[in-house]
């Protein structure tokens, strides 16, 4: 028995609610359960109860046993003199409060469907080999998955929105800045992603727009900052010597920038070449936020990616040695990744920013994405085949497991949640 269970129990009334009466023999009538707090203090805010003929309104307090109280030491603690009703699956001691009254206390035990508790205990206290549904998930309908999958997938866009929260901030709500920190971020992926930020973050964005149309410099800019430019060849000579100019005449300093990693990435992720495409990017594109992130149509996203390197590039992977010709263009699996954590988050936030509503078009686009394919969407496959066929779909399963499933948040999701609800089906 876990108090989250007593919290959902107390929420959503799944107990007899007839009749009720405190220890103490008064009756209670429940006119309002009150808000859910998920800080420090009484776990329900703002409740209305009648205890007898008294209206109260308050703060609820819910236990495993009601001498909980004294072992949270709650006795001491001001934000506790205002609890109108300590709710408890066992009453087995009488609480006072400071000025020696007796707190009124609602045992739940023996007021709770056998059906609900037997179903609780299938969910959350046996056994499992990936998620505690993964017996009942393929009975979910499709309405039903498809409901909370978009919920939840806005419910990632606002975690996503955290970090771009935080970038607006270091940036002075510059939005063009701040694409780039994220696009820098999202061309590193999971292995260089950090490492890319930091080298976008080490100088400021100002000096890109002034560089204009000249890949090279760019490519100087951030190769130089990135301490990657290596080798004795005449290309790497020249980019060398363009970053002296550059640091001279800006002042950079590539100090405490991560060095990106070359360990286990095939040759078209080495983060030289990734460098070099997103200084190609920033070449061929002027006021790229507006393009990407105010007038993006898919197919117009698709088009402003649709480049290849410089020629040198073509025929290298790295400073020195050369290989048959390849134009190094970014693949659509690329686009789409650069889409999912980028472009979409980023224009989400910046509806928010100005009071608009783009739900209804950031949908559109993530769901015309193909789904994604790893360990996580892989186990929802297996239990239902249909249940990723596009992004916002898997997004919003990794999103699930991870913040809900990992976390034995059953009774938060909506499907675990739902489990509870069906007490016929294994009495």
């Amino acid at each position: 028995m876990r108090e989250d269970f007593l919290y959902h129990i107390w929420q959503f009334r799944k107990f007899q609610t007839e009749s009720l009466k405190t220890s103490g023999g008064e009756l209670i009538d429940i006119v309002h359960p009150g808000i859910q707090n998920d800080s420090s203090g009484p776990d329900f805010f703002n409740a209305k109860v009648y205890i007898g003929k008294q209206l109260w309104a308050g703060n609820v307090e819910i236990h495993i046993k009601a001498s909980d109280w004294y072992l949270h030491q709650h006795e001491t603690d001001p934000n506790y003199d205002n609890v109108i009703l300590h709710v408890v699956w066992e009453d087995d001691v009488e609480i006072f409060r400071k000025d020696n009254s007796v707190v009124p206390c609602l045992e739940l035990k023996g007021l709770v469907s056998s059906g609900i508790i037997l179903n609780y205990s299938r969910l959350l206290e046996q056994k499992h080999f990936k998620i505690n549904c993964e017996r009942d998930f393929g009975d979910f309908s499709d309405f039903q998955i498809d409901h909370w999958l978009e919920r939840l997938y806005f419910e990632r866009l606002e975690v996503k929105s955290q970090l771009i929260n935080e970038l607006l901030f270091r940036t002075g709500n510059n939005w063009e800045a701040t694409l780039f920190i994220l696009l820098a971020k999202s061309f590193g992926l999971n292995i260089n992603g950090e490492a890319f930020m930091s080298i976008a973050e080490s100088f400021d964005f100002k000096i890109i727009q002034k560089l204009g149309d000249k890949q090279f410099s760019i490519e100087a800019l951030l190769l130089g900052q990135s301490k990657l430019i290596t080798g004795v060849d005449q290309y790497a000579g020249a980019l060398e010597k363009e970053y002296e100019y550059l640091a001279a005449k800006f002042s950079l300093t590539n100090e405490g920038v991560q060095i990106p990693k070359y360990f286990r990435l095939r040759p078209d992720n080495f983060p030289v070449i990734r460098l070099v495409q997103l200084s190609t990017l920033y070449a061929n594109q002027r006021n790229l936020f507006q393009k990407l992130i105010v007038d993006s149509r898919l197919d117009e996203i698709y088009k402003i990616f649709d480049f290849k390197v410089p020629e040198y590039w073509q025929h290298h992977y790295n400073f020195g040695k050369d290989h048959r010709n390849r134009k190094k263009k970014l693949s659509r699996a690329f686009i789409d990744l650069i889409i999912i954590n980028c472009i979409v988050p980023l224009r989400y936030n910046y509806s928010k920013f100005n009071g608009e509503d783009s739900n209804e078009i950031l949908n559109e686009i993530i769901s015309q994405l193909p789904a994604e394919r790893n360990s996580i969407t892989d186990l929802f496959r297996k239990l239902k085949p249909e249940v990723a066929s596009n992004a916002l779909k898997t997004q919003s399963l990794i999103h699930l497991k991870k913040n809900y499933c990992d976390q034995n948040k059953c009774l938060y999701c909506e499907l675990g949640a739902s489990l509870l609800q069906n007490s016929a089906k294994y009495v």
